[in-house]
């Protein structure tokens, strides 16, 4: 039994094992695509997923970075 039985010809997921969600774009962090996106994933078609992977690099200027947490408030101590 040869492996290519078990091998699909679909698109890779854009999943970099870094799951977080931005609170307030509600993109993953990692891959950028929303939760959505991600959980339906394995039944969209070829097409779809090629659709949001040529969204994806225009996505990460949505993504701002938070002002406030623990780093805000160490700062403002300090001073």
């Amino acid at each position: 039994m040869t492996d290519e039985i078990w091998k699909r010809a679909e698109i890779e997921s854009p999943c970099v094992k870094i799951c977080v969600v931005h609170p307030e774009s509600r993109l993953c962090t990692g891959c950028l695509r929303s939760i959505d996106e991600i959980g339906r994933w394995s039944r969209m078609t070829p097409e779809e997923r090629r659709e949001i992977m040529a969204e994806l690099p225009g996505r990460a200027g949505q993504l701002t970075k938070r002002r406030g947490g623990r780093a805000a408030r160490m700062a403002r101590q300090r001073k």
